[in-house]
């Protein structure tokens, strides 16, 4: 399953997600960000790329779907806010209980 994990400028959150699940077998994880000074920029072949597209808030939801709209039914919104640093312990915490129901980790 490829998984695409997407915040606003791919630094803190979804950069964490990634490298949480970038080992895990049957997993091919990458992360983006909306905004144009992300590290790496959302674009339509990384959706298109995806099977499921985890965002961290709804604001990256319609991000996403403005670029894609086809996306919609690829789309999980985690809701968590723009308050952690990369890979800060409640962080990681928190994506894992948010994942756990999504994916089988």
């Amino acid at each position: 399953m490829r998984i695409l994990f997407v915040c606003t400028g791919n630094v803190d959150r979804s950069k964490t997600a990634e490298e949480m699940l970038q080992n895990v077998e049957g997993l091919e994880v990458r992360s983006a960000g909306v905004s144009k000074a992300a590290t790496v920029r959302l674009s339509k072949e990384l959706t298109a790329w995806a099977d499921k597209i985890f965002v961290m808030e709804r604001k990256h939801q319609k991000a996403v779907l403005q670029l894609d709209p086809e996306a919609r039914r690829k789309i999980v919104c985690l809701n968590i806010p723009d308050r952690f640093y990369y890979d800060q312990p409640e962080l990681r915490r928190l994506l894992r209980d948010r994942l756990e129901q999504h994916l089988s980790l």
